[in-house]
């Protein structure tokens, strides 16, 4: 554990050295061809340097109740190895992790592990689809404006999440399917986005999907109360969502109005799809799908906005919102001076996050 760094200002240091890489990043990106020797040098020493600085510094936190969820499962742990009762709940792949891991082994490690079942899925992933240039992608990702929240405290939905993006990331449909099945297992909200992905196999037209994305505003704003309750009642296969919708005391610190501000971060998603699709004219299969399981799980989110602590849903679309804007720029040369626009929607990207983490924190 990194116990010799305070904890009130451990999470900035993160984003401190997440600037220097940006920085560095959009240097190379404003002085260099994408594919020039130099370039290519830095993007895999940094990518390598990058990737062990993450996976490190997030999985040799301290044990503090600052991340959360952190101090809760840090509880089930240490009950666990104490010889107390602990049974397999809904989440069960994580829960089996946790329980084997507490009679093997620490809580160091145990936290540990789950930084590298966060991280490394992204790093694999990045690397399946870009190849030599993952470290674009993977930097898009750790970036994310809500990638930290979700690694140190919703730990099992980011668990879940890398790994649905790693199963994306697969070829063989089998190994595809086996993968999202294990993100379910992780976490059971993962039904969402996977539901959606098998719906983009009926129809995977952008069209369709940005239509029912924008339509869920209008019926949010007029609707939301009664479809909250319509959800609440089907329970999307999980308690939790009936508490997050109704309980006061989940949302007894927390804006429980419209959203406006995370439905503009999320428009901003959706905007790229559409820029990148339809005035770029980027022709890619799977790009389609990746846009529009964005839009089916964020236009769900967007009927709930309202919903306590909202933005646990709303992560089941925004953890694919880095490879959504960068995707395009790592497939096919749509712009002149294209690295040069790479590194500017860069630093549009991270300012965000860096602004919203750090300055307004």
């Amino acid at each position: 554990m990194l116990e010799f760094i305070p904890i009130e200002i451990y999470t900035p240091i993160y984003y401190h050295i997440l600037l220097s890489v940006v920085l560095m990043t959009i240097l190379h990106s404003q002085v260099l061809q994408i594919n020039d020797k130099v370039n290519l040098v830095y993007v895999r020493s940094c990518g390598l340097i990058l990737l062990i600085f993450v996976l490190g510094y997030m999985g040799l936190r301290p044990l503090s109740g600052i991340f959360t969820d952190m101090g809760l499962y840090a509880k089930y742990f240490f009950q666990i190895q104490e010889g107390n009762n602990f049974s397999l709940g809904e989440d069960f792949l994580f829960d089996l992790l946790l329980l084997i891991t507490a009679y093997a082994t620490n809580i160091d490690f145990f936290f540990l592990l789950c930084a590298g079942l966060y991280v490394i899925p992204l790093y694999l992933g990045s690397k399946k689809w870009f190849g030599g240039y993952w470290f674009y992608s993977f930097l898009f990702l750790v970036i994310s404006f809500s990638f930290w929240n979700y690694g140190t405290n919703g730990i099992r939905n980011g668990i879940a999440t890398s790994i649905f993006i790693l199963g994306l990331s697969r070829e063989n449909k089998r190994n595809q399917i086996i993968l999202i099945l294990v993100a379910v297992g992780f976490h059971k909200s993962m039904l969402l986005p996977a539901i959606a992905y098998a719906a983009t196999f009926i129809n995977n037209n952008p069209k369709v999907y940005l239509r029912f994305w924008l339509l869920c505003i209008p019926l949010s704003l007029f609707l939301g109360g009664y479809l909250e309750s319509i959800i609440t009642y089907l329970g999307f296969g999980d308690d939790r969502l009936s508490k997050y919708l109704t309980d006061e005391e989940f949302g007894a610190n927390y804006n429980r109005g419209f959203r406006w501000d995370f439905l503009i971060y999320s428009a901003a998603g959706v905007f790229a799809g559409y820029y990148f699709i339809f005035k770029r004219k980027f022709k890619d299969n799977f790009y389609n799908h990746l846009f529009n399981i964005y839009l089916i799980a964020n236009g769900f989110w967007i009927l709930i906005i309202r919903a306590s602590y909202s933005n646990r849903f709303a992560y089941l679309s925004w953890f694919l919102l880095g490879i959504i804007v960068v995707y395009p720029f790592l497939k096919e040369k749509l712009f002149v001076n294209q690295h040069q626009k790479l590194g500017g929607t860069l630093l549009v990207y991270f300012m965000f996050t860096y602004i919203m983490n750090v300055i307004l924190a």
